[in-house]
């Protein structure tokens, strides 16, 4: 690991080295374990230089908030086989909902059900326990989701984006 000399005092907050080439990343948890040199910034948020936190009043917070858990269970349903996944095509970027489909089609098949058409009755559901936002901008937030099925927990992570007026599903992932 090379270290870098402190900045001069006065510069702006910098990371103790450049972005990683691509290949130097890998799975899916990606860390940045290099400590930071300088002392932080108030306001700054870690992971984004320069950036400030986004105002973002709590009303509109908290519907996004309810809307994000609502899209999300729906989501798990979909994959479930509860729920076809037409019912999100309008909110969800169009290789997303390919990738939900099939998602939902390979889980029908090994549990020997027509993908949303229901299940077998007596099934335990999957819930969406907790949602957690993180805004990016004012117009980008990114979501994770604590999704309970019966003893067993995963989480789901999404990021949304405004898109013609409307709150779009950009990325999912099942964790």
């Amino acid at each position: 690991m090379s270290t870098r000399p402190a900045a001069p005092s006065g510069a702006t907050v910098t990371r103790l080295h450049a972005r990683a080439p691509l290949a130097a990343v890998q799975g899916t948890l990606a860390l940045d374990l290099a400590p930071l040199l300088d002392p932080p910034v108030p306001g700054a948020r870690p992971g984004l230089p320069g950036s400030d936190l986004v105002d973002v009043a709590p009303r509109q917070r908290e519907a996004l908030r309810e809307w994000t858990n609502g899209y999300l269970q729906a989501v798990v349903e979909i994959v479930a086989g509860d729920r076809p996944a037409s019912q999100l095509q309008h909110w969800t970027r169009r290789d997303v909902h390919q990738d939900l489909t099939r998602r939902a089609e390979l889980v029908a098949r090994a549990g020997g059900h027509v993908a949303g058409q229901g299940r077998r009755p007596g099934l335990a559901r999957s819930q969406v326990v907790a949602v957690r936002l993180s805004f990016l901008s004012a117009r980008t937030v990114e979501v994770a989701a604590h999704v309970r099925h019966g003893a067993r927990s995963r989480a789901v992570a999404a990021r949304f984006e405004t898109f013609r007026g409307r709150w779009v599903c950009t990325a999912l992932e099942f964790c």
